[in-house]
């Protein structure tokens, strides 16, 4: 696995004026991964957009390593970089604590029945988020130490589309209570709608 990051030129207009819906975020990183279009191969690729010190990037983990120059394409120039995963991934263990910061799209199935599959009905209270977060945790392999909503928007999935998606941005603390399923939260995410920005959990040690 590889974890890469580039800061998005936001200042250059005609860079990211193209970047007005999660549909084109998500066929930048397709793209960055020539290798794969070329063999037809798509693998699952988490991302999210991160604002850190008034600057945005894109943070992105993957199986394979980007090309770091197209992964630049809306980048500014010089800011991307990309390393291995596993040796971090490794290094977790059983009962250690993390902070946490996870973009992810709570929701939950209504009016499911025996004919009929249900509608998919986003939470849009800040308890109803939490809760959702909490109810992941334990199939998650970890626990809630604290946990808050620092973020929440509506943003588009397609250029002149009316469709949008619930975006939450989660911060805290956690305790690992099985590994091999907290591992797995971390390399193939969390919740609904991944190919858009969502389920993608990092954490760094206490």
């Amino acid at each position: 696995m590889y974890l890469s990051r580039v800061e998005i030129d936001t200042k250059n207009r005609q860079k990211i004026r193209d970047l007005s819906h999660l549909g084109a975020y998500h066929g930048w990183i397709e793209q960055s991964f020539p290798d794969e279009i070329a063999q037809g191969e798509r693998k699952r690729h988490l991302w999210r957009i991160d604002q850190l010190q008034g600057r945005t990037y894109l943070l992105l983990l993957s199986p394979d390593k980007p090309d770091l120059e197209k992964l630049e394409k809306y980048g500014r120039p010089g800011t991307a970089m990309s390393k291995d995963y596993e040796p971090f991934l490794n290094r977790l263990a059983k009962n250690q604590v993390l902070r946490f910061r996870l973009t992810a799209n709570p929701a939950f199935r209504g009016g499911k029945s025996s004919k009929h599959p249900g509608k998919i009905i986003p939470y849009f209270a800040v308890d109803k988020q939490l809760g959702w977060l909490e109810n992941k945790a334990e199939n998650g392999g970890f626990k809630l130490l604290s946990a808050d909503v620092v973020g929440h928007d509506r943003p588009s999935l397609r250029k002149q589309s009316r469709v949008s998606l619930n975006r939450t941005v989660y911060e805290g603390v956690l305790q690992i209570t099985d590994l091999s399923k907290f591992r797995n939260v971390l390399t193939e995410g969390l919740g609904r709608e991944k190919a858009f920005g969502m389920g993608l959990m990092t954490v760094i040690p206490m």
